[in-house]
């Protein structure tokens, strides 16, 4: 069978088997072992499953459930709320104060959780019922929460940071150091848009009334809520940065950092813990089967030569350098409406990395480019993942449309950021840079 027919086969059976509902993990599992059967026997099945023990030895793979503990054991022990109540209680007299408020608590929460579920969720549990009450905006409100959400992908620790790395053979640290310059940038950029149209526009994000504003004192009482996640994530980023501690470790450290706050909170509750522990357990659970789902995909397409068929043609079409990288950029970008962040990585990046490199590029700034990508599918109809976790705590009376309309103005913000790292690499090269020397 030829490269070209392979690669229709797999890439058209794994997206039939994802319209007839089948999960990405069994559709990219399934086409793969059914072609290894149908072209090799049973010893072509017995290759393509042999191929997903190499999951078993990622010993860097080990942070992900600690950082997912980390996060959901922060969430739901309340002390998120608790920054966001401070940050409404300072910013309150300005126009748009709660979505604002909402960007900068997501961002927090993305350095607590690393993952986008858990700060969509959340900060649509919390924030989304204040603004419907004070009738801001359903573009800004509804925009705000999704926007910063999908900060997760960049802000360290990021769950899907930690996969690339390991499949690129990069290193964890230079990648999270990566993400946190454009991170913070994008987030500066949603919240300067949020307060020139509230600015011009105020009723779409009323300020709080005088009334309703809490005195200086409860003010200067509420910073004291920041403080315990602040420490728990310069604990975790920081131990990264200074060489202190591997990935794994800092996982390990934000873990037990994560249970002391709630304590110290008196929040610490088993039944607080059994649902972190459950919910950690569960999201690892899943991409760990997309792992090997992806892992069969690679290891028997690779294995049929069809690989090699893909870097060929790419050089052929006579696009150039630049070209061939934009290229990739609106593939990551197309693809990311309708699969998996997990599944396009582990699919692309062994047919891209390679490329890359020959090209010249440099393979951290490229998966900071893949992050943002990422970042931008999750926020874009049809499919994007952000809009139906919002869909899920929103109010009956928001429909899918008002969803799909509230990420335009932020999808363009994020255009515009991946825009600037392209232009800028060293946006995302500078401080992997001054920190690994």
């Amino acid at each position: 069978m030829s490269g070209e027919l392979v690669t229709i086969v797999m890439f058209g059976g794994m997206l039939l088997l994802m319209i007839c509902g089948l999960p990405i993990a069994f559709a990219l599992g399934g086409v793969s072992l059914v072609t290894a059967l149908f072209i090799w026997g049973p010893k072509g099945l017995s290759m393509g499953l042999f191929g997903t023990t190499g999951i078993m030895v990622m010993y860097p793979l080990a942070c992900a459930p600690m950082f997912m503990f980390m996060g959901i054991l922060l969430s739901s022990s309340g002390i998120v709320e608790d920054v966001f109540r401070t940050i409404q209680n300072w910013l309150g007299a300005i126009p748009g104060s709660l979505a604002m408020a909402t960007v900068g608590v997501s961002t927090i929460l993305a350095a607590m959780v690393g993952d986008i579920t858990a700060a969509t969720l959340t900060m649509g549990a919390i924030a989304l019922p204040i603004m419907i009450k004070l009738k801001y905006n359903k573009t800004i409100s509804i925009g705000s929460i999704q926007a910063g959400a999908a900060l997760g992908f960049l802000i360290p620790p990021s769950i899907i940071t930690v996969l690339y790395a390991l499949i690129s053979k990069q290193s964890i640290g230079q990648l999270f150091a990566g993400g946190l310059i454009p991170g913070v940038m994008l987030s500066t950029m949603y919240i300067i848009y949020i307060l020139v149209r509230c600015y011009f526009q105020p009723h779409l994000g009323s300020p709080v009334s005088k009334a309703e504003r809490p005195p200086l004192a409860v003010k200067v009482k509420s910073l004291v809520s920041i403080l315990l996640p602040l420490v728990v994530i310069l604990s975790v980023i920081g131990t990264i940065f200074l060489g202190l501690a591997t990935p794994v470790e800092s996982s390990a450290i934000g873990a037990l950092g994560a249970v002391i706050a709630t304590a110290i909170k008196r929040r610490l509750t088993w039944d607080v813990v059994r649902k972190a522990l459950e919910a950690s357990v569960s999201i690892t659970g899943m991409i760990t089967w997309i792992f090997m789902g992806a892992l069969t995909f690679g290891k028997i397409y690779d294995a049929l030569g069809a690989r090699d068929v893909v870097e060929p043609f790419i050089f052929s079409l006579g696009l150039g350098r630049w070209g061939i990288m934009i290229m990739m950029m609106v593939s990551w970008f197309i693809m990311g409406m309708f699969l998996d962040d997990t599944a396009i990585l582990f699919i692309c990046l062994p047919i891209y990395l390679p490329i890359i490199q020959e090209l010249g590029f440099d393979p951290i700034w490229f998966g900071i480019l893949y992050l943002l990508n990422m970042q931008m599918a999750y926020l874009t109809p049809p499919f994007g993942y952000c809009l139906f976790m919002m869909k899920a705590v929103a109010p009956p009376d928001i429909s899918m449309i008002d969803i799909y309309k509230s990420t335009t103005p932020f999808v363009l913000i994020q255009a515009l950021g991946l825009v600037f790292v392209i232009i800028f690499p060293g946006l995302a090269l500078w401080l992997p840079r001054v920190l690994f020397k």
